[in-house]
């Protein structure tokens, strides 16, 4: 093992003794240190540095960006045991994040989406899937923190889903609404029955009593994708739906339904923002940026205080 491979093992060693998770980070350093080796390289050069990051060649400025970024947290590390270690300048590849615009689902859309979940065989898969999707479409969850919901993380009679893993490690519970409660339960009761010895304590379960994987589940929901006819649409960025949209589509309904009402939208953001895992409500915000109609109902708004007589 190369010195510079041992370094980086013990530099990720400690920032994850420090609680950062470091799983994408991690490899793409490792694969950094890997490009040094096949060029015998012992020490961190810029030139060596900026060859790395800026491939592919017909990468984003972003990526090329955030590859950078990855060996200029190492290199600063290495610095202090090596002066010949070069440190690359923050400002070499600027880049300036452009959120995509997601795909907005239509109620009918979801709709269509659980029906062709409900057609999969056999019924656990079906009933499972079509759960996943109600699940994701009414609490704003990432499919992650579905995903990895266990048992006992569902209170069914409280009415109430706790996140123990959420991002950044942060918990929270979610609320949950009566037809969600029983849609839950009737799920549970189908679960037990089709897969009596499960061999996970997930919530959720395949077929082999195990938790559903996130590249397999990924990979069914392109078939209801296609199923649905979803594939042949795109977001205004040009992507196709994705389950992470839902997500999306949930913060969409709730602040039109919100701002229709006639609600405090400003007073009742922040608790939006918790039950969704933001962990800053200004999170929250880029949601009127990503929504022409949500934008122009807060417009409306705004323009109907201003012309009120004081």
């Amino acid at each position: 093992m190369s010195s510079l491979r041992e370094a980086a093992e013990e530099y990720l060693a400690l920032r994850r003794a420090l609680g950062f998770k470091l799983r994408q980070q991690g490899r793409m350093l490792l694969q950094f240190v890997e490009f040094l080796e096949q060029r015998d390289a012992t020490v961190i050069s810029t030139e060596l540095a900026l060859q790395w990051a800026c491939e592919p060649s017909d990468g984003s400025r972003m990526w090329w960006h955030q590859r950078l970024v990855v060996v200029r947290g190492f290199a600063q590390h290495r610095a202090a045991c090596d002066p010949r270690t070069e440190v690359p300048a923050s400002d070499l590849l600027p880049a300036r994040l452009h959120r995509a615009i997601p795909y907005l689902y239509s109620d009918a859309e979801i709709a269509q989406l659980i029906a062709a979940a409900q057609a999969l065989t056999p019924a656990l898969t079906a009933a499972t899937y079509a759960t996943l999707i109600g699940l994701l479409s009414v609490t704003g969850m990432r499919v992650g923190e579905a995903l990895g919901l266990d048992r006992d993380d569902v209170d069914l009679d409280d009415g109430w889903l706790l996140i123990r893993h959420a991002k950044n490690d942060h918990c929270r519970i979610v609320p949950l609404h009566p037809s969600t409660v029983q849609a839950l339960a009737d799920y549970a009761r189908l679960r037990d029955q089709l897969c009596p010895q499960a061999l996970s304590e997930s919530f959720l379960v395949t077929i082999t009593g195990r938790r559903p994987h996130p590249s397999t589940v990924g990979g069914v929901f392109d078939e209801l994708r296609h199923a649905t006819g979803l594939a042949q649409r795109r977001s205004p960025s040009g992507r196709l739906p994705r389950m992470h949209d839902m997500r999306h589509a949930f913060m969409l309904r709730t602040l039109l339904g919100w701002y229709r009402d006639g609600s405090d939208v400003a007073a009742q953001l922040p608790a939006l923002s918790t039950v969704v895992g933001h962990v800053d409500p200004k999170a929250s915000y880029w949601y009127f940026e990503a929504a022409p109609e949500l934008l122009a109902l807060a417009a409306e708004r705004l323009e109907r205080t201003w012309g009120e007589p004081s």
